[in-house]
């Protein structure tokens, strides 16, 4: 595998850093999360974007978070079709095996997917409704959301409504899987969708009964 490289300087370094601090500081720490296993509380599906840092909004710790990213951060629906499901799988592993007693799913702003979403429904990407489009075809799970914004006035606004309806989405998703459905309905587990405003660092709760996003 000759086309495998050697890890870039910059990130060896910065390993040798957090060896000689965080680790070095706090070994009884790791060395208890290896032996005993991971047993996090929560699971959060937050999307792949760089600039979304989970476990630094909630200060959380290494082993504190069961934490799954992909694009726009989307749950597909409950599809036992035999075909290859990574998120589907992180749910299943984290609601079965981990037993967590929370989901967050956690939308953000100026979301690269939401946006190519958007143009791909408006009719400005056509390369992303090819077949062949990976980002495309993942983000026909977010089809259904931008018929309920369409008719809002101004692209922004649009945009902006979309990144909601893409965790309103993943919540309704999340109810169609057998398991999931179970620990809610026996109260075992909690689910639970944020947006968070990258910028300004604000963080907005969907409020189910309400139906709407508000600030916490």
């Amino acid at each position: 595998m000759e086309y495998a490289k050697p890890l870039p300087a910059y990130l060896v370094t910065r390993y040798h850093g957090w060896r000689a601090t965080v680790y070095s500081e706090n070994k009884p720490w790791f060395k208890r999360l290896a032996n005993e296993g991971q047993h996090p509380r929560v699971m959060v599906i937050s999307c792949c974007d760089s600039r979304v840092h989970v476990t630094s909004i909630f200060g959380a710790e290494t082993g504190e978070f069961f934490i799954h990213r992909n694009i726009a951060n989307l749950v597909p629906p409950c599809e036992p079709d035999g075909d290859h499901h990574g998120t589907s799988a992180a749910i299943e592993f984290a609601v079965t095996a981990l037993k967590v007693s929370h989901i967050i799913v956690m939308g953000h702003s100026n979301c690269g997917g939401v946006n190519g979403c958007h143009s791909m429904c408006s009719g400005t990407a056509p390369e992303l409704d090819e077949e062949t489009s990976f980002i495309g075809r993942w983000m026909d799970i977010l089809r259904p959301g931008f018929e309920r914004v369409k008719d809002i006035e101004g692209r922004e606004a649009q945009i902006r409504a979309l990144e909601h309806q893409a965790v309103r989405i993943s919540l309704e998703n999340l109810m169609s899987f057998p398991f999931v459905r179970a620990a809610v309905e026996a109260e075992d587990m909690t689910i639970h969708g944020l947006w968070n405003d990258i910028a300004t660092g604000g963080l907005q709760v969907f409020d189910g009964e309400k139906r709407e996003f508000v600030e916490i």
